[in-house]
């Protein structure tokens, strides 16, 4: 297909953009399978549909070829500065420098939450940003190329760049994407090469344009599923840092304190079933925290470890070089414990488990395995690093693979590491080292102040994670205050506020302090059990902790990391357990529908929240929309269609608790991500109250408590309890009802002090 044909002006020239538009809009459906459902497809197609009008508007008035596109370039510039470059809260018609500013802060955290989140990704305001200037741009240049130089066949290159992103990662896009964009094209072509009455050339023409659109159709249609099977997809590297990238993970081998985590989606990274090792299928009902002893209880196995770090600078950890790998017997055990190393599991050694498990979004070169003694199955050019306790692969996992452990699990209790005390692993000297800054005798200080009343490496190490666990010293955020010293571990110390880099790596350094030799563990949490048995670990459970050596245990986790991302400490240091001598009161309580008041946690403090979305975006288009009239129905028409089809859709507690924090962020009442459901109540309560001097109602509070326990209950309980859709979408309706006015739009006295408060 090489023919091109000059749009002639008028009704065909406005056909020729609403075809453009659409063929556009389809092509944006094409990142449906990237990003979850939510408020992007609507802002980018209401968007082009505005330019479409404005472009064939311009078009009509004038003969050149530019100043439509230029009118449409100026006109998405300033619309882009306005809507997502305004102040929070408020519309500001006329940009200024602060909003400039703005749009380049958005910018920046909408490349770094791209980088940092998991397919399928939450579209937050920063993101939804990009998705609208790539789908407008497309359309102008698309446009200028079919309409203005009347070239349509190349303007299928400029609408193919919208695909890049779901070819590229392999993710399936929407049938309809391919077939609106298809159609819109083919028909774009045919509107170019329809002949005059007069001419005889066109009927031959026409057919020539659509034969060769519709065999470009078929090809696709064809060689697409072709393409995206071949090898290579599914191994191509991408951009990351660490914590969860857009396409597979890979964990990080150099933490950096000073980084702030990227938001981590729910993408399924591996999966994995723990049964008994005669192989039964563990039909029996689902084990209870009281029942720990269970080898059907993935918490017994603990976290999987991928990696060991032992070298840190006082800013981020570096990877040690790899030691002598060797191969092994897939029969025998594999640990750092020379006692028990190369030996068959013995039930006399601890409680055997059969673990099986399949990576899914995982490219990792160190194979995620129990911290345990276990040993190690898997097809392919694996070795064995004893020194690190690693089981490193020349290449890393793919979708698919599968090995599978029997794991020994010792007889770990308070009183055995209490008697036994620190030990003296290989090279113990590198795990005692603290690099020194001006600030390594504060916190050596502060690790003496911590244990003043503990007795024995064993209670140092409890009091240092129950100092740390506890929410009244520390907040648990994904996001870090910039540095003020040399020292990373006294900036968080000082600030108080950081993710499980910061917590594990604090009380590793004050271990060492106190000489207890020290390292860190990197690796994945247990994971969340579905109806079939199985464990379902997603990219938010990524996870690092401290591990502490003990003469005759080896290396022993704890937790220092709050309850809010980690759940119960181990059972060797659950303070709990050892108060009351039995594991049932350590059950995370699944909160029924409709609980009753939950108690805040005692002195939590909540993070400044970012805003998100908020309703301004048809008000910032109001002196365009004015000569749109048609378009803007049209963009209205499919506006509620989608609404509908959205609120059709199935909602988790997960979903439920962000939609409602989407829409109370600008209303001056949302929370940040760091803050628990728990401590989310009340700051919606006090927040209300100070606004209008009186508590939030008795049925939005209701609600809002009976969603937040659903929360909880998904996150934290070992069976979650069911709540339906229907359930979710009135709870949600009931605390918006409670903080918005009947328009739901923010109160005055709510947007007084939001400003303030921000201010």
């Amino acid at each position: 297909m090489t023919g091109t044909g000059m749009l002639p002006r008028g009704i065909r020239s406005v056909l020729g953009s609403a075809l453009v538009a659409v063929a556009t809009c389809g092509s944006l459906l094409a990142l449906s399978g990237l990003l979850a459902p939510g408020r992007w497809t609507t802002a980018a197609v209401v968007t082009v549909l505005l330019l479409a009008g404005v472009t064939a508007g311009v078009r009509h008035v004038t003969r050149s070829w530019w100043a439509p596109s230029l009118t449409g370039l100026v006109l998405l510039v300033l619309g882009v500065l306005v809507v997502y470059g305004g102040p929070p809260g408020r519309v500001q018609v006329v940009p200024d420098t602060g909003s400039v500013e703005r749009l380049l802060a958005a910018v920046r955290e909408a490349v770094a939450l791209i980088n940092a989140a998991l397919v399928p990704m939450v579209a937050s305001r920063p993101v939804e940003m990009l998705v609208v200037v790539g789908a407008a741009s497309a359309f102008l240049v698309a446009d200028a190329l079919a309409i203005g130089l009347g070239a349509p066949a190349w303007s299928g290159l400029v609408l193919g760049f919208l695909w890049i992103p779901t070819v590229v990662l392999g993710f399936p896009a929407s049938g309809w994407a391919l077939f609106w964009a298809g159609l819109a094209f083919l028909l774009l072509l045919a509107l170019s090469v329809a002949p005059p009455a007069s001419s005889e050339q066109g009927p031959r023409r026409a057919v020539e344009a659509l034969s060769g659109a519709a065999a470009i159709v078929v090809l696709t249609l064809v060689a697409g599923p072709l393409v995206a099977a071949a090898p290579g997809w599914a191994s191509l590297d991408l951009p990351q840092l660490g914590s969860g990238p857009v396409g597979p993970l890979r964990l990080s081998d150099d933490l950096d304190l000073r980084e702030s985590l990227g938001a981590r989606s729910s993408q399924v990274v591996l999966r994995y079933t723990v049964t008994a090792p005669d192989g039964s299928t563990g039909t029996e009902p689902q084990p209870t925290a009281s029942d720990l002893t269970a080898p059907t209880d993935a918490r017994l196995i603990g976290p999987l470890r991928a990696f060991t770090l032992r070298d840190f600078d006082g800013r981020s950890w570096q990877r040690t070089e790899a030691g002598e790998l060797a191969s092994w017997d897939p029969e025998r055990l594999l640990t750092s414990d020379p006692g028990l190393a190369g030996r068959e599991p013995d039930p006399q050694g601890g409680t055997l488990a059969r673990v099986e498990v399949l990576v899914e979004g995982l490219r990792e070169q160190r194979l995620p395995v129990s911290t345990f003694p276990r040993t190690v199955a898997i097809d392919g050019s694996w070795s064995y690093d004893p020194e690190q306790d690693e089981v490193v692969g020349s290449r890393s996992t793919q979708q698919g693979t599968g090995y599978s452990m029997t794991v020994q699990v010792p007889e770990i209790t308070a009183d055995s590491l209490r008697e036994q005390g620190e030990g003296t692993p290989t090279d113990a000297e590198a795990y005692t080292t603290v690099p020194e800054t001006e600030h390594t005798a504060d916190i050596r200080a502060l690790a003496e102040e911590i244990t003043a009343e503990a007795d024995g490496a064993y209670e140092q190490a409890l009091a240092l994670q129950s100092y740390f666990r506890d929410t009244r010293n520390f907040t648990y955020d994904t996001r870090v205050p910039p540095a003020r010293t040399d020292d990373a571990v006294w900036d968080f110390l000082d600030s108080r506020q950081g993710y499980c880099v910061q917590f594990a790596t604090s009380m590793t350094m004050m271990a060492r302090l106190l000489g207890i030799p020290s390292r860190i563990g990197v690796g994945f949490l247990p994971g969340t059990p579905n109806r079939d048995r199985e464990y379902v670990v997603t990219g938010r459970q990524s996870h690092a902790w401290p591990e502490l050596y003990f003469a005759g245990a080896g290396w022993v986790r704890f937790e220092p990391t709050p309850a809010v991302q980690t759940g119960l400490p181990p059972r060797w240091s659950d303070p709990l357990a050892l108060l009351t001598g039995t594991a049932e009161e350590r059950e995370v309580p699944a909160v029924p529908s409709g609980a009753a008041s939950q108690a805040p946690v005692p002195g939590a403090t909540t993070a400044p929240g970012t805003t998100l979305e908020d309703d301004g975006f048809p008000l910032a288009w109001v002196g365009v929309g004015a000569i749109l009239v048609l378009v803007t129905l049209t963009a209205v028409a499919v506006l509620l269609r989608r609404r509908r089809a959205a609120r059709a859709a199935e909602l988790d507690p997960e979903q439920a608790w962000e939609r409602l924090r989407t829409r109370l962020e600008p209303a001056g009442a949302g929370w940040s991500s760091a803050t628990t459901p728990r401590q989310a109540v009340e700051v919606v309560r006090a927040r209300v109250a100070e606004a209008h001097g009186a508590a939030l109602g008795v049925e939005a509070e209701a609600a809002l408590r009976s969603l937040a326990g659903a929360v909880e209950s998904e996150r934290y309980a070992p069976t979650p309890v069911e709540v339906s859709a229907e359930e979710l979408e009135t709870w949600v309706a009931q605390v918006l009802g409670g903080v918005l006015s009947p328009g739901e739009k923010p109160t005055a006295a709510l947007a007084t002090t939001a400003a303030g408060r921000d201010g």
